[in-house]
């Protein structure tokens, strides 16, 4: 059993999707560090770059009831960090 906040979810515990536009995004397995969404700057592991939420989708992973084209649905893109 694990704790989130006030919550408190037993190991194997089903819970109910509450936002239907996620039930219907694609799930993906992804090998490694080779495969970039279109809004990715760089393949995820690249030094110098890090995880940030989609800028077209907001971190929902969905834009017009669809998959967000930039992250794919998954609501994170890889963007360099720092600057120079």
């Amino acid at each position: 059993m694990w704790t989130a906040g006030a919550l408190r979810i037993a190991a194997g515990t089903a819970l109910p999707i509450v936002d239907q536009h996620l039930a219907r995004a694609p799930v993906r397995l992804m090998s490694g560090t080779d495969h970039t969404a279109p809004g990715d700057e760089a393949p995820r592991g690249t030094p110098g770059t890090g995880e940030n939420l989609c800028r077209e989708c907001n971190g929902t992973g969905v834009v017009d009831h669809k998959p967000c084209p930039a992250c794919e649905g998954s609501g994170k893109v890889v963007q360099g960090v720092g600057g120079a």
